[in-house]
């Protein structure tokens, strides 16, 4: 139950995260992104500093990484922590609630990580129906 009294499956069925103009939608996309799904379970293990996030992170721009951390630090999910030395270090850790998000987004990728040979194969079938689907349609000549 929320602070309202209203269950959260009942707000869902109200359609709030259905509307285009409700703020969770931001929040979800923050959430779900490729980077953000990453970089929180990374620092569900531990505190990172930038580079070694990167080294973690295989594949992320410095760009998208330095993005990344400043949504979710604004969002509330990820404290940055500046140390007053040369040179200059950082180093990230997850809020509280940042804590608790992360392990849902860890739950959510591990049932990935434990399906993804029946998902790969409902790809490879519904590619398979599709092309035969379109060879149905064209004539074939001798």
């Amino acid at each position: 139950m929320s602070d309202d009294g209203v269950a959260l499956s009942e707000k869902l069925r109200r359609g709030a995260l259905f509307s285009q103009a409700c703020p969770s939608r931001e929040i979800l996309k923050h959430l779900t992104s490729r980077w953000g799904v990453l970089v929180l379970m990374a620092l569900l293990e531990r505190d990172h500093r930038f580079s070694d996030l990167r080294r973690k992170v295989d594949g992320v721009s410095e760009k998208m990484l330095a993005q990344t951390l400043q949504t979710l630090e604004a969002d509330g999910f990820v404290n940055r922590h500046s140390y007053p030395v040369v040179p200059p270090r950082v180093s990230y850790s997850l809020t509280p609630i940042g804590q608790e998000v992360a392990v849902k987004v860890r739950d959510f990728a591990d049932w990935i990580e434990v399906n993804i040979g029946r998902i790969l194969t409902a790809r490879g079938d519904a590619s398979q129906a599709r092309a035969e689907a379109a060879g149905a349609g064209t004539i074939r000549q001798p």
